[in-house]
C-alpha cells in the first residue's frame, strides 16, 4: 500500500510484544503488549527488524480490518526515529514477485524438519486482509494454514482451545513456526490439509 498517504491515517501506539513469522522465517507482524496484531509486507521486514526490537514503544499508522483487532501497517515509528514507510517492494525483486532474492531475508534458519505439535491456543492470527491464518501456542509456537483450512477450525481456532498440527517446522531467531500439513483438535484427530484448488474441483 505505498501510494497511500500515512499521515492521513489513524495512529496506534503500543509497546512491541513479540514478532510474528511466516513459513519461511520472515518477519510479517508484531504483537503489541496490549494484545493488538500489526501485519506489514515482507519487505519492510529487514529496516523494522533493524530498528525495533521486543519492548520498544512504536506508532503505527495504518489501515484496520473489520472485525478483527489488528492493524495493517503502512508506517511504523520506533521512538523518536524516522517513520518506517511502506514504500512498495524494493526495484531488485523485479518481475519475479513472491520469489526469493540474497538479502532480502533478515533471518537465517536455524532449524528445519517436519514434526508434530500440540498446544492450548493463545491468541489467532491473520493474513494480510483480516482473513485467520493460523494460531500463536501458549508455549510460543506459531502454527501457520491458508485461510480455507483454517475456516473449517473455526471452533478449535479460539483462545483456550485445543490445536495439534503435523507439517514442517522451521525455527530462526525470532521463534518457531509450523507449516502445517494436518491439523485437528489433537494429534489423534489430524485431516490433512487440501488445496485450496483440490477443495474447488471436487
Amino acid at each position: 500500500m505505498h501510494w497511500i498517504d500515512p499521515t492521513c491515517l489513524l495512529e496506534t501506539k503500543g509497546v512491541v510484544d513479540r514478532f510474528l513469522i511466516n513459513p519461511h522465517g520472515d518477519a510479517d507482524g508484531l504483537l503489541l503488549k496490549d494484545g493488538k496484531e500489526v501485519h506489514f509486507p515482507r519487505h519492510m521486514s529487514v529496516a523494522i527488524l533493524a530498528a525495533v526490537k521486543p519492548g520498544d514503544p512504536i506508532k503505527v499508522r495504518g489501515l484496520r480490518p473489520r472485525g478483527v483487532d489488528m492493524v495493517i501497517a503502512v508506517s511504523i515509528q520506533a521512538g523518536e526515529a524516522p517513520a518506517i514507510v511502506d514504500n512498495g517492494p524494493a526495484k531488485k525483486e523485479g518481475p519475479h514477485k513472491g520469489h526469493d532474492h540474497k538479502g532480502d531475508k533478515p533471518t537465517k534458519p536455524e532449524h528445519h524438519k517436519h514434526t508434530d505439535v500440540q498446544g492450548v491456543v493463545k491468541r489467532v492470527l491473520h493474513g494480510p486482509r483480516g482473513e485467520t491464518r493460523g494460531a500463536l501456542l501458549e508455549d510460543g509456537i506459531i502454527i501457520w494454514m491458508p485461510p480455507h483450512a483454517a475456516e473449517s477450525l473455526h471452533e478449535v481456532l479460539a483462545p483456550g482451545g485445543k490445536l495439534a498440527a503435523r507439517g514442517v517446522e522451521l525455527t530462526n531467531a525470532l521463534g518457531t513456526v509450523v507449516n502445517a500439513h494436518e491439523i485437528g483438535a489433537s494429534l489423534g484427530a489430524l485431516l490433512p490439509v487440501e488445496s485450496k484448488k483440490r477443495d474447488q474441483a471436487a
